[in-house]
């Protein structure tokens, strides 16, 4: 099956009220031209980042490289949980990417022909596409205006959403999301795909969102774009294959891929959302004084850089 990832959602537009005021002023520009990213890094201090989970990771293997996926567990536990499942029972080897539609997502699946059902996970789960606003306690929260949310931030790392009942993960670029069809409680994981191009936030609450890449966009955002509808390759000799995806706990501690990311929670992630937001630098003359949630990739690096 080649489900698609509700491109009905595409025409739903955002229509929402006028975003409420948040919690904080947006902090005034720094003294002179703003560090980059790679200074404040380097100035950062080593309880400043956190480890990748390994029960919680996921690697998917490329002739191109690895890609390094993050789950968040607390925002879609089923689907999470059904992936795992499904990574442990072999049901994504030899799988492929069947889907590259410019400046929207890639999309990958077992893609066998004739396609191995899965014993142990499931094809379908109920959708996650929210979660009551009481059950994240920690959301670090941007004090600019958003388009599609009254409030916009981080949690753990993953950029979010929340108004007065509901928080989610938002289509931003990297994120990682279920392919479905119309009906919502269609997806599983057995089919994923992550946005490539720019943010189409009017999916979010469409689909159910469970992680990021924290490494190798570059490869998943350089493959041949599909000629078929939607971006899907139009033959399986056009697939981009991967060996399998596993969970990294289960790969021997020797072939890990040990990263560490940012804690959206710490002076340094303060620092660099800042000087992003009223860069001024050698090239930029005119600070903004305004940034997208969108707009800020969370540092990520190999572990054992502590400072």
């Amino acid at each position: 099956m080649r489900s698609l990832i509700a491109l009905a959602a595409l025409a739903l537009g955002a229509c929402q009220s006028p975003p409420a005021s948040t919690a904080s002023a947006i902090p005034p520009p720094p003294e002179g031209n703003t560090p980059s990213p790679s200074e404040v890094i380097a100035a950062s201090k080593a309880v400043e980042w956190r480890a990748l989970d390994p029960e919680n990771t996921l690697y998917m293997d490329f002739p191109e490289g690895r890609v390094v996926i993050e789950m968040a567990p607390q925002f879609a536990p089923s689907h999470v949980a059904n992936v795992k499942a499904l990574s442990r029972e072999g049901f994504f080897v030899n799988g492929a990417v069947t889907r590259v539609q410019d400046n929207f997502v890639t999309q990958w699946a077992q893609a066998a022909d004739p396609a191995r059902p899965a014993k142990v996970g499931v094809e379908k789960l109920n959708a996650e596409f929210t979660l009551p606003r009481a059950a994240i306690a920690s959301f670090d929260i941007l004090p600019d205006p958003d388009t599609y949310a009254d409030e916009i931030g981080f949690i753990n790392g993953m950029t979010a959403a929340r108004d007065a009942a509901s928080v989610w993960l938002t289509h931003c670029y990297g994120m990682v999301g279920v392919g479905r069809e119309n009906d919502e409680n269609s997806g599983g994981g057995t089919e994923l795909y992550v946005i490539i191009g720019h943010s189409p936030r009017n999916l979010d609450r469409q689909l159910t969102m469970l992680g990021r890449v924290v490494q190798g966009m570059e490869i998943m955002s350089a493959f041949p774009r599909g000629t078929g509808d939607a971006g899907f390759y139009k033959t399986p000799a056009e697939y981009r294959r991967y060996a399998d995806i596993k969970v990294a706990a289960d790969v021997p501690a020797s072939q890990r891929t040990n990263l560490e990311v940012m804690r959206t929670d710490s002076a340094s992630f303060a620092t660099l959302v800042n000087s992003r937001r009223w860069r001024k630098d050698d090239f930029y003359k005119q600070p903004v004084g305004r940034i997208g949630l969108c707009n800020i990739t969370v540092p990520v690096r190999a572990a054992n850089q502590a400072s």
